[in-house]
């Protein structure tokens, strides 16, 4: 396959409390198996889904256990995403520019590529990655639904008029129509290539700007009795979207907010 460009998503990684539980969770949703990756003292296991037509595996995302050190300074669990990007470095100082900001600075991950943790000009948080392997991520299921890959990436903003600015200029996206939300404004589709998710003002009950990342499950009925049987919640069950899927937000047991999307 041809390598990922500037502005696609390549990657997702769970901030979480106990990396045990959170992957026997995951596991039990979406089937995903792991790999001990350990790092620099860090606990980090990497996730894969596997193709059940080819038997192919795929690296979908990280698993990593936050340090005393990260808790004492705000932290919490939550999923994040990683968005590629050609120059690490340049990237975050045109960000900062734009009033963004920096959390962790270009960094290499050696034989990965660069990475650094920004925030938009609204203090959504995310990560960017240069690659430097060579590889072709699939993360992100851009060509066809494939189960235990995200589906679908959803920026709750404060502003989406500056939001627009902001990741069209920053990573090549553009506005592919819209659908009307009454009072809560416009869901607002982002194409890069394909269409790659949506941004929508914050909800009042959301308690920050974030993303969502929407991870494809094979049966959206079975998915919420797997959720509650497994230590997490369900705080909306299914929800039809245009297209005949399905959504469920929920928690995971570490209290990281997560959803999933499928058919029933």
């Amino acid at each position: 396959m041809m390598s990922n460009k500037e502005g696609d998503f390549v990657w997702y990684e769970l901030l979480t409390t106990d990396s045990a539980k959170a992957r026997e969770f995951y596991s039990k949703i979406l089937g995903w198996t792991y790999t001990d990756n350990a790092m620099d003292g860090f606990s980090y296991w990497l996730a894969t889904a596997k193709d059940a037509d080819t038997g192919e595996s795929h690296e979908i995302a990280g698993v990593m256990e936050l340090t005393p050190d990260m808790l004492e300074a705000g932290a919490q669990p939550a999923w994040m995403g990683y968005i590629g990007v050609d120059n690490a470095d340049a990237t975050v100082a045109a960000v900062k520019a734009d009033g963004g900001g920096e959390h962790i600075p270009p960094t290499d991950i050696p034989g990965i590529g660069r990475f650094a943790m920004i925030h938009d000009p609204q203090g959504v948080i995310f990560y960017i990655m240069q690659d430097t392997s060579g590889g072709h991520s699939l993360a992100f299921a851009a060509d066809k639904p494939r189960i235990g890959h995200c589906a679908w990436n959803e920026l709750y903003t404060t502003d989406q008029t500056a939001a627009w600015e902001f990741y069209s200029k920053h990573f090549g996206w553009s506005k592919d129509g819209e659908m009307d939300m009454g009072p809560m404004g416009t869901y607002d589709f982002i194409r890069h290539g394909g269409v790659i998710g949506a941004m929508m003002h914050k909800p009042e009950q959301q308690p920050v700007a974030c993303w969502q990342f929407y991870f494809r499950v094979a049966s959206i009925e079975a998915v919420v009795t797997t959720i509650t049987e497994n230590g997490g919640q369900v705080l909306m069950p299914p929800q039809e979207v245009p297209g005949g899927d399905f959504i469920v937000v929920g928690l995971d047991p570490t209290g990281a907010a997560f959803a999933v999307v499928g058919t029933k």
